[in-house]
């Protein structure tokens, strides 16, 4: 008996192991295919469960074939799915509510929003698709907390600013580090002349997955010296498995500037003109002292060209120049992408073209480019895969704005001035007051092509289900080759026949990393860590050529050039070496603990000081997971979390700690000259910044938000300090200084509606204040003399400092100024005291162009297909300086076209304005440096608005399309602000910097687009 029910037990156990299996499969998001990490699947009335990797893969084992999983995901609906007779069960979930626990990429990796005790601003790709802009940066606009973004003007292709968290640096970079597919790109502009073009203007951002922004210690420590100012990093699209997808997406429109100003026409300006010579005294032995005299003056010159007589004026008294520099331009884009696999391969391909005239004449860009994502799985132990994007632009460039030849300096001609003679020619000087920039429209070419190859291969290794080591190696190769040639009518070709440049710059950046990862789950307890190394070198060199006397204007090559007037080539390299790691632990997903710590070390720093350790330490605790709130019917998610941490600016030249000696020439023998002190112990500016942050959901995570407060103190600021003359220099770099920017975040998601009709908002607006702590020793102001903008201690960095101007004497129409006397300790004496003597004025803080406020607003209605999405973006609390005001707005102080407010000037004892009397050929309050050209640069603006309609799939039947969507997109439509210039979205590119912002030097106004367009699956 006993016998027979062993055996009875030995055959039904053999049953049950028989009937148990391992399953696998992969949980995404239905929406966008995301993989969701950390989803939990359950056997339905069993004990057994897993949970999603990284790539939300998971294998469990089940019981038989009527088994039936559970699937759940924080934010998600549950799922129930039969598992039946298969080996592999593929989930996908449906967003019940905002999500809280979306997946974000991470230094090195990726990790659940829920778990995250850092502050991490997710951009998504859906939010950047068929933007009708040239740069990723303008499709982030408004759309990040504390992520400032500014186009300095409107020209194709130019420079951006991006600031994460204020402006951390005075001499050392501000930008915030790229991370491009694992690959960091350089920001630096690489064209030789004219305005300075953006680098990652070639980047397609209809292939980007998602944009993270590290904006907290410990999000961006991992990166260690290279971090201070907050990292961007951009991951590209990768293939899905199953059926192949094509999608083609193509827009085509118009743009036109986002303002004008208001010149004088003719009548104006001979009125103006006549009043002002009438005004003033003899200078310069002109007759000023007769009204009439300074036409007589300026038309006597006309007469040098053909077709000119008594009635000349008439016909030449409407040109309007700034019509003439602006013009309507055209924005074209296409993009075509394929992307599909199997449980093997998984593909992502694309192909783009585009092309875009500016709205200032001779200024566009044209891009094309490619790219290939590659993943493998090789084994059940080994991914491999390969990410390979190239990418081409050409463009038609324009000088920067300080230069005659910018169009935008046109402005300044006179309305009585004509363009063209009668055989159709150009006018130039001396019937111009300046040079005609329509010459170099028409006889000039600058076109700066880059080709940029972005390469990044990896593999990843599986030890076991918990340990793993992630390699790769990328590559960045960017060139640019820069061509330009002047006829001999230019400003540039005039005296020499013709003059032309070529130069050629090669960037090549290379990037390995090791990093080894293990993760494991022990019931309640998650426990985690990376160990890695990363090495990065980068090397530049450029060549340059110019020469001139070319036989004619139709030689554009330096082939045909007489004399080569200018050859160099330069070689400039830097590296990193880099060792990092990170551990991470959660005690039931309630209790969260990071620490990393990153050792890096860099040619650019002295040899006593070439390491330095950058640790960072963060914590949260999830009260929603709490008994006390796990069944709350309002608050759905609480979080708390702080962190501290050290990170770097290593963002300077790559020589500064050596001495240096320049090459020279004495009498035809070469020299060495002594040009830089060494400083063997110049180290990395430092930043040590503490965030204390709330992550919430409300109803069901229907309402989302966060709220940060932080404070970085930067210390060891990398200034140019006076050296004693006994050491043969004047200056030297040392680390020396404090600054601090602190402030608050908020961030708010809403799903107002959902069915049917919805309707999602998302709200951020984020407030920073700048301080210069201290300077060198001694030291509380850095002041060259030519500029408004100033390093105050004290005060945010680039403050105005300068005489504070207080309008016009009404018995005289003098400028007056407030005098603002001070005693030793730093009152003003007699408050309201005034001067017309602009330099017994004394000089104060006229305010900052740094905004105190930057916010964005987004909504998105949805019904029957139709979706209206709007973001609207802004600033407030900085000034703007008119930079030009001295020759735009100076009441007629020179022969320079004015600006129509002048009409308003002081003409009579007891006039009451701000304008004072219009005096030709000498100034009456021009002086630049003061604050008579001060604005308020406040603006909002209607950033992007898109109205799309998506036909219903099942319209298409067997036709092969999977989905197809119309749409109208604008950009800029809408701008409030009280600036009175073109545009308050400024800053004038020649004189860009750390300090100067908030500058308008004849700077371009932003473009306004509208584009119809359309997007097809297949």
């Amino acid at each position: 008996m006993k016998r027979l029910l062993l055996t009875l037990v030995i055959a039904l156990t053999a049953v049950v192991a028989f009937a148990q299996r391992n399953v696998t499969g992969r949980v995404t998001d239905r929406a966008s295919g995301e993989a969701l990490i950390g989803a939990t699947i359950t056997v339905k009335g069993g004990n057994t469960g897993a949970i999603t990797d990284t790539d939300g893969n998971f294998a469990i084992t089940v019981p038989n074939d009527e088994a039936v999983l559970l699937v759940a995901y924080t934010g998600y609906e549950s799922a129930e799915v039969a598992v039946g007779a298969q080996s592999r069960v593929d989930v996908m979930l449906d967003a019940g509510s905002t999500l809280v626990d979306e997946v974000v990429v991470i230094g090195y990796g990726k990790q659940i929003k829920s778990t995250l005790t850092g502050n991490v601003a997710k951009i998504g790709g859906e939010n950047l698709k068929s933007m009708p802009v040239v740069s990723v940066e303008q499709a982030m606009q408004g759309q990040a907390a504390g992520v400032f973004v500014e186009s300095v003007n409107g020209k194709v292709g130019g420079a951006m600013r991006v600031r994460v968290r204020g402006v951390g640096s005075i001499n050392a970079g501000t930008e915030p580090l790229y991370v491009i597919d694992g690959i960091p790109i350089a920001k630096d502009a690489r064209n030789t002349s004219g305005a300075p073009l953006n680098p990652i203007a070639d980047l397609n951002f209809n292939d980007i997955e998602s944009i993270e922004v590290l904006k907290d210690a410990s999000a961006k420590a991992i990166y260690g010296a290279r971090g201070s100012n907050g990292v961007v990093i951009i991951t590209t699209k990768s293939g899905k498995s199953g059926r192949p997808r094509i999608e083609l997406d193509v827009q085509g429109g118009a743009s036109m500037p986002t303002g004008k100003r208001e010149f004088l026409n003719a009548a104006e300006y001979i009125e103006l003109f006549t009043e002002a010579a009438n005004n003033s005294d003899d200078i310069d032995g002109l007759p000023y002292d007769d009204p009439d005299s300074w036409t007589e003056f300026t038309l006597g010159r006309f007469s040098r060209y053909s077709g000119f007589n008594d009635s000349w004026m008439e016909k030449v008294d409407r040109t309007d120049w700034q019509e003439e520099a602006l013009r309507t331009g055209s924005v074209f884009n296409s993009n075509l992408s394929f992307s599909g696999g199997n449980d093997k391969v998984r593909y992502y391909a694309s192909g783009n073209w585009g092309n875009t005239e500016g709205i200032l004449v001779s200024n566009d860009l044209e891009k094309m480019g490619g790219r290939l994502n590659l993943d493998f799985d090789a084994t059940s132990r080994l991914k491999v895969g390969v990410n390979l994007n190239l990418a081409r632009t050409l463009t038609h460039q324009v000088s920067n704005d300080n230069a005659f030849s910018t169009p935008m300096q046109l402005v300044a001609l006179s309305p009585i001035t004509p363009k063209r003679d009668e055989n159709g020619e150009l006018y130039d000087r001396p019937v111009t007051i300046y040079y005609n920039g329509l010459i170099d429209v028409e006889d000039g070419s600058r076109e700066v092509f880059t080709f940029r190859t972005i390469a990044n291969v990896y593999g990843d290794y599986s030890f076991t289900e918990h340990l793993g080591l992630r390699v790769e190696g990328a590559g960045n190769f960017y060139n640019v080759r820069d061509d330009a040639k002047f006829g001999e009518r230019t400003d540039n070709g005039n005296d020499s026949r013709g003059y032309g440049y070529s130069a050629f710059a090669g960037a090549t950046d290379w990037n390995t990393n090791a990093v080894l990862h293990w993760d494991r789950d022990f019931d309640r307890h998650a426990l985690g860590f990376d160990l890695g190394t990363e090495l990065f070198t980068s090397e530049y060199t450029r060549t340059y050529v110019e020469g001139e006397q070319f036989p004619s204007d139709d030689f554009k090559t330096l082939e045909a050039a007489a004399s080569i007037t200018d050859a160099t080539s330069t070689l400039t390299n830097y590296s990193f070496l880099s060792y990092f790691g990170r551990a991470r632990y959660n005690f039931d997903r309630k209790y969260l603990v990071n620490i990393s710590g990153r050792v890096d070390g860099s040619s650019r720093f002295g040899k006593d000081n070439r390491y330095a350790f950058f640790p960072a330490a963060s914590a949260g605790w999830v009260l929603s997971e709490e008994d006390f709130l796990k069944n709350n019917s309002t608050l759905s998610f609480l979080k708390l979390r702080a962190s501290w941490g050290v990170s770097g600016n290593a963002d300077i030249g790559n020589f500064l700690s050596l001495g240096l000696f320049q090459a020279g020439n004495y009498n035809g023998n070469s020299t060495l000259n002594p040009e830089q002190i060494a400083n063997p112990g110049l180290t990395w500016e430092r930043s040590t910044e503490t965030d204390f942050g709330i992550d919430f959901g409300l109803f069901k995570n229907r309402l989302t938000g966060e709220i940060d407060y932080y404070i970085k103190n930067t210390t060891d600021l990398l200034l140019e300090v006076p050296v004693p003359a006994t050491s043969g220099f004047s200056t030297q770099f040392q680390n020396i200084g404090e600054l601090q920017n602190k402030g608050i975040e908020f961030t708010l998601n809403s799903n107002n509606f959902v069915g049917k009709f919805s309707w999602t908002t998302s709200f951020n607006i984020a407030a920073n204040k700048n301080e210069v702590k201290s300077l060198a020793s001694g030291q509380t102001l850095i002041d060259d003399g030519s500029n408004t903008n100033v390093v105050k201690v004290g005060e945010p960095i680039g403050v105005f400092y300068g005489p504070d101007y207080a309008g016009v004497d009404p018995e005289n129409g003098d400028a007056l100024w407030y005098v603002n006397e001070t005693d030793d300790n730093g009152n003003i004496i007699n408050p309201g005291a005034t001067t017309n003597t602009y330099d017994e004025a004394n000089f104060v803080v006229l305010g900052s162009p740094l905004p105190d406020v930057i916010y964005g607003l987004d909504n998105t209605l949805s019904y029957a297909g139709v979706t209206l999405n709007f973001r609207f973006q802004g600033q407030a609390g900085n000034e703007i300086q008119n930079g030009a005001g001295n020759f735009m707005s100076c009441g007629a102080c020179w022969f320079d076209n004015q600006t129509r407010d002048q009409l308003d000037r002081w003409q009579q004892a007891g006039d009451i304005t701000d304008v004072p009397e219009a005096r030709l050929g000498y100034g009456n309050g021009e002086q630049v440096r003061s604050s008579r050209y001060l604005s308020d640069g406040s603006y909002l603006r209607l950033k992007n608005v898109t109205l799309a309609y998506d036909f219903p799939s099942k319209i298409f039947g067997k036709t092969g399309l999977r989905d197809l969507r119309i749409y109208v997109t604008g950009t800029n439509l809408l701008t409030f602000t009280k600036y009175e210039g073109w545009d308050p979205e400024v800053t004038t590119d020649f004189l860009a910097s750390n300090i100067i912002y908030g500058v308008d030097f004849y700077a371009a106004p932003q473009p306004k687009t509208i584009v119809a367009g359309f997007r097809v699956g297949f």
